[in-house]
C-alpha cells in the first residue's frame, strides 16, 4: 500500500507515465492544479506548500522504487515548481501561458544553483532544481507584472 501512495503522488495521479515529455505533462498538471485551486489565496499557497512537502517525502523513495537517477515519471517537482511559479502573480492567462514557457526553458537549462543542487542525491535533487526554475520564473514574472501595471497606468 505505501508502495502505491508513493507512486500516485510522485507521478501525480499517474500524469508522469503519459508518454513522450512527462515533465512537460506535469507542468500542466501544475497549472490545471492553479485553475483548480487559484480563487482562494490561501488555499493556493497551502495547496503548494503541502506538495512541495509531499514531493520530498515521496520523491526520493519513489526514484529508489523506480531504480534509476530522477526517474521521468517522477513529475510532483515539476507540479510543484509550476505552482510556485504563479503564487502571488496577478490572474491574466497571458502570464499563465508564459510562467509555463519561462518555467520550461529554466527546468532544461537548470540556471545556478539549480544544476549543482540536481546532482544532490534523493528527495533534494528531485525537487531542489525545480524549486528554483519556479522562483526564477517568478521572479521574472513578477516584473513583468509590475512591468505591465506601469505602463498601463
Amino acid at each position: 500500500m505505501r508502495k502505491v501512495i508513493i507512486k500516485v503522488t510522485s507521478t501525480f495521479f499517474y500524469v508522469g507515465y503519459l508518454p513522450l515529455i512527462p515533465g512537460t505533462f506535469g507542468s500542466l498538471a501544475g497549472i490545471l492544479l492553479f485553475y483548480l485551486v487559484r480563487a482562494d489565496a490561501v488555499i493556493f499557497v497551502l495547496s503548494t506548500c503541502v506538495l512541495i512537502i509531499l514531493g520530498f517525502l515521496v520523491s526520493g523513495q519513489a526514484e529508489r522504487n523506480e531504480n534509476k537517477k530522477d526517474a521521468s515519471c517522477i513529475v510532483i517537482d515539476e507540479v510543484s515548481g509550476m505552482l510556485l511559479s504563479l503564487i502571488f502573480i496577478p490572474y491574466d492567462a497571458r502570464l499563465v501561458v508564459l510562467a509555463f514557457l519561462i518555467f520550461r526553458i529554466l527546468d532544461t537549462l537548470k540556471p545556478y544553483p539549480a544544476g549543482i543542487l540536481q546532482r544532490l542525491k534523493g528527495s533534494a535533487g528531485i525537487m531542489s532544481d525545480d524549486i528554483v526554475a519556479g522562483l526564477y520564473t517568478n521572479i521574472v514574472l513578477q516584473v513583468i507584472a509590475r512591468l505591465a501595471s506601469f505602463i498601463a497606468s
